[in-house]
């Protein structure tokens, strides 16, 4: 069902692409530009255009949305992951009591920094 009313959203855009660009732009553009000869004249085919225009439009809004729908209703049943076949990674057991006090900071006021090294001490020179 999906895969039709994607066919008919690509089919629908393209057309709608092809209709806008064949119709008369305020400059020109790619308008079937001259004067319409015989039974259809310029202004009955800009109108024809509009509305085909404007179907087309409408069918294109409607499958956009139904295909949102469709979509939506599909994620909401499973993950990623599950849809790729794989397996959550697993998560890490807590730590136990004796090492959680061991990773908080310290609650003396030493300072931050370690100690000053000290110069070793020279052994005598022997003669």
């Amino acid at each position: 069902m999906e895969n039709v009313i994607l066919t008919i959203h690509l089919i629908l855009a393209l057309l709608l692409i092809g209709i806008v660009l064949l119709q008369r732009s305020e400059g020109g553009g790619l308008g079937m530009g001259g004067g319409g000869g015989g039974a259809v004249s310029s202004r009955a085919a800009a109108t024809a255009l509009g509305k085909i225009t404007w179907g087309l439009a409408i069918g294109f809004i409607i499958t956009s949305i139904t295909l949102t729908i469709l979509a939506a209703a599909d994620a909401g049943s499973s993950s990623v992951i599950d849809q790729l076949g794989g397996t959550a990674p697993a998560q890490e057991p807590a730590l136990p009591p004796a090492l959680e006090g061991d990773l908080l900071p310290p609650t003396t006021d030493a300072p931050a920094a370690p100690p000053a090294a000290t110069a070793p001490a020279t052994p005598p020179a022997s003669n």
